[in-house]
């Protein structure tokens, strides 16, 4: 799975710049938390570089990015996670892209928690 978010974000590197003019960068990203064993769902909203917590983790939007409004909606977050209670405490236990559309794509795989991008917003 990481692998193919690389590549995915190679071939977005990739891409004529009149194309990734279309991705708009924002300054919030909401994102859907879920305690597996709870069963809580709640919705997040994390600024661009600014630690959330919820649960044991710490979640760290380092950027996050919208489709214009004449486009198909869609958002892409960069992010950094962190878990209190992992053997390495301190390490990631996810650094990479989340995609609002295509959530299967990269995402945390962990025993207790899903994370998910609904959107990116200038507030």
């Amino acid at each position: 799975m990481r692998r193919l978010a690389g590549l995915l974000a190679l071939a977005l590197a990739a891409l004529p710049a009149a194309a990734q003019d279309r991705w708009v960068p924002q300054r919030v990203a909401e994102l859907q938390a879920l305690d597996k064993v709870t069963a809580r769902v709640v919705t997040l909203r994390a600024a661009v570089n600014v630690p959330e917590r919820f649960g044991s983790l710490t979640l760290t939007v380092r950027a996050c990015h919208s489709r214009p409004p004449d486009e198909v909606a869609d958002a892409a977050a960069w992010l950094e996670i962190t878990d209190s209670r992992a053997p390495a405490s301190g390490a990631a236990v996810f650094r990479g892209w989340m995609f609002a559309n295509a959530p299967g794509v990269n995402m945390l795989q962990h025993p207790v928690y899903d994370i998910r991008v609904m959107e990116c917003r200038a507030q």
